[in-house]
């Protein structure tokens, strides 16, 4: 493949694509100098469109969980795409990977199937109002569960009235779910929450199991339905619900992202009190039964249950985070490292703009290191102790770098617009 340069990759999207590229903040609001395109991908590695490797801790934003490329997984894939993908109806893989999830994930009693993670959230919706008859839905501010007029953060395109039956609760408050949920009566439909707090541009949560367990009584006393955003963390906290490192078990979970190991695939999974609502949607689409990515997710929880992967990413998270805080506190700087550590958050004390974090971010890219600023990153079970050395090395250099010019660094002026935006209520 002839290597391309970025600048006139995004010069060619520009007159041809929106924006040149899409509508994902997280990418839009990069650091300058971060490549938009990628020519290819191997196990905890990528090449941008220039040739230039880096270690990849964004993980494609979560759907490489096993390793780029993993050759299992990709066997099982050719395999049965040699047979079939997407055909008139659905392979009986489909429920061969029904069977599976049910048999790993507590709560589960059945499982649909679609492509996004917002089409399992919106499914989640749906049918927490279809069973219940009611209409509103609570959310926690500032959690994202996907792009759809309901959810997603940006407020173009999108009315009043798409929304005017969500409403806010703030996560691992209890007092403040307990208010929204007297509010909405007797037409609460179902609560929504993620398995942690991992918001953009703030430190991350542990779930409170008082907050979890309240969130489930609630929910068990008005008869709403508890729903679990699996699609950003399934199977990277726990070979179960993620919600069960906690003792709660909720009626409906989302799943997507690793589900496939980067194969387009996602999930809702219910209990049976919920099958007959979810039985009652319309919902579908051309791809949603291509049995390829379905055949891949078989394999992909083969492997999850068959090797102590999350032991692997503890050690690889626990190592990363000590060494830099070492590193870091080496050069005078102090970081906000939170959230469980296979799924980092790596942000800087008293940098409230990000300026410092876009920064080292950029000197751990012109050191083959791919970090992000302020959104949470993901280790991949291709990563070895070796790659963490080496991105601890990256750092260590770039603390060094960024040390005698940490007063001068300015801000992003695209960052401080969208940061000006969510203080008026944008986002």
């Amino acid at each position: 493949m002839t290597a391309q340069t970025e600048a006139s990759l995004r010069a060619r999207a520009l007159k041809v694509i929106p924006n040149g590229m899409y509508g994902h903040e997280s990418v839009a609001l990069l650091p300058d100098g971060f490549p938009q395109f990628f020519s290819r991908a191997d196990g905890a590695w990528i090449w941008d469109s220039e040739g230039n490797r880096y270690l990849d801790f964004m993980c494609a934003y979560g759907p490489n969980l096993l390793g780029y490329h993993h050759p299992e997984v990709d066997a099982a894939a050719a395999r049965q795409a040699a047979l079939g993908d997407a055909m008139t109806g659905p392979a009986p893989v489909m429920v061969d990977l029904a069977e599976t999830l049910v048999s790993m994930v507590g709560h589960a009693d059945w499982a649909m199937f679609c492509k996004n993670g917002t089409d399992a959230t919106s499914m989640a919706l749906m049918t927490a109002r279809a069973h219940t008859g009611r209409r509103i839905v609570l959310v926690a501010a500032g959690a994202y569960h996907g792009a759809a007029a309901w959810c997603t953060p940006g407020p173009m395109g999108v009315l009043p009235e798409d929304r005017a039956f969500i409403r806010p609760y703030l996560y691992n408050d209890v007092a403040s779910l307990e208010a929204a949920v007297a509010e909405a009566g007797d037409d609460l439909a179902g609560i929504f929450a993620s398995p942690f707090k991992h918001d953009v541009f703030v430190d991350q949560e542990l779930p409170d199991p008082a907050y979890a367990e309240r969130a489930r009584a609630l929910c068990d006393e008005t008869g709403a339905l508890l729903i679990i955003d699996e699609v950003r963390a399934g199977f990277r906290l726990a070979k179960d619900c993620s919600w069960s490192l906690v003792g709660v078990a909720p009626d409906l979970s989302c799943w997507g992202k690793s589900l496939g190991n980067g194969q387009p695939l996602s999930a809702l999974l219910g209990a049976e009190k919920a099958r007959g609502a979810a039985g009652s949607l319309y919902v579908t689409g051309s791809f949603w039964f291509a049995a390829t990515p379905m055949a891949a997710a078989i394999e992909t929880l083969r492997i999850l249950r068959e090797t102590d992967y999350l032991a692997h990413f503890e050690a690889l998270g626990t190592r990363l985070r000590v060494g830099l805080d070492a590193a870091a506190a080496a050069h005078g700087f102090t970081l906000r490292q939170s959230g469980p550590v296979q799924m980092p958050l790596i942000m800087f004390a008293q940098d409230p703009d990000a300026r410092l974090g876009y920064a080292f971010s950029q000197e751990m890219l012109a050191r083959g290191v791919y970090m992000h600023p302020w959104h949470n990153m993901f280790l991949c079970a291709a990563m070895t102790m070796a790659d963490i050395e080496f991105a601890l090395a990256a750092a260590d250099e770039a603390f060094a770098a960024l040390a005698p010019r940490r007063a001068s660094v300015q801000p992003s002026p695209r960052l401080l617009a969208l940061l000006e935006q969510a203080a008026a209520g944008g986002h």
